[in-house]
């Protein structure tokens, strides 16, 4: 169907109209639209400023009458009666009426691993910024020193870490997915590849799931670690993508348990809670290392 309204706008809706499309998919018939556009032509005219042969235009031509977008009359001339063509349209709006688009957009916070709300941490542990280790290896307290807010790479061989992320989504808004991305491993002695660690996210205080992490990555530098960092000690995490919906938790797109968006309590206007450690009667107590954008092989915070 083609609507031809005052303004000279041709609204077309989708497949209703598909010769137009077709008449559109030429090259040629949009020059001799973008001609008409500053003024009605005859066949000679349009062959002489395009340099075609007039069989050739004529035909375009005709593509272009049948599909409603030029309207053609013979009118007298020098040489006898011409057709002179016109545009019908200067503009083309095109709808599909009826189609069911998704209104969704992606918030995204981006959390230093330093910024924790609440941690209970296990010797071995500490933490590093770019520059130097922050405070003292393997004492809980040096977790709560000022400059923990510089963290760029973080351990505990037991324990857990909680941030707490903003959300101003406002109540209005229905909250399909919630997504946490983190660099992570074990926290072994140096480093061991061997070093099973059975790493849990919860979410709200709701359990989303737990990831038996193989091992402490180390014998290859990470691609952010500085300089003065040891080549004997952790070195990179896997990336690693935690996933909450209405049907259920996902990890790296694999069902990871049933908790959903709802029993998690995640709702719009209202801060999200994620905490991050091994629990105490894991079957592999084997720590975690979280890697912010200054470590690792990944540039990005807690995401």
């Amino acid at each position: 169907m083609v609507t031809e309204l005052k303004s000279h706008t041709l609204q077309v809706r989708g497949a209703e109209d598909a010769e137009i499309f077709k008449a559109l998919g030429s090259e040629t018939r949009l020059e001799i639209l973008a001609l008409l556009a500053g003024g009605d032509r005859n066949i000679a005219e349009i062959c002489l400023e395009l340099n075609l042969s007039q069989p050739t235009v004529s035909k375009h031509v005709q593509v272009l009458e049948q599909a409603g977008l030029v309207l053609s009359k013979y009118m007298p001339g020098s040489q006898g009666m011409q057709k002179r063509c016109r545009l019908r349209f200067d503009r083309m709006i095109v709808s599909f009426e009826g189609a069911e688009i998704a209104d969704e957009r992606m918030e995204e916070v981006s959390m230093p691993i330093g910024l924790y709300s609440r941690v209970e941490a296990h010797p071995q542990c500490g933490l590093a910024n770019r520059e130097k280790i922050i405070s003292f290896l393997d004492i809980p307290q040096s977790f709560y020193d000022p400059e923990r807010s510089t963290a760029e790479i973080l351990w505990m061989a037991g324990g857990w870490v909680e941030y707490v992320f903003p959300n101003t989504l406002p109540s209005s808004v229905e909250i399909l997915r919630l997504e946490l991305v983190m660099e992570a491993c074990s926290e072994a002695p140096n480093y061991d590849h061997d070093w099973p660690s059975d790493i849990t996210v919860w979410v709200n205080e709701a359990e989303i799931g737990t990831w038996t992490c193989p091992g402490d990555f180390g014998a290859k530098r990470g691609v952010l670690n500085p300089t003065w960092w040891n080549d004997h000690m952790t070195q990179y995490g896997a990336l690693k993508i935690w996933s909450v919906d209405h049907e259920g938790a996902t990890l790296d797109g694999t069902p990871l348990s049933s908790v959903t968006l709802e029993q998690a309590s995640v709702k719009p206007n209202k801060p999200i809670s994620v905490r991050i450690g091994v629990k105490a009667d894991a079957d592999h107590r084997g720590g975690f290392n979280l890697f912010g954008k200054g470590f690792g092989n990944y540039a990005q915070d807690l995401v």
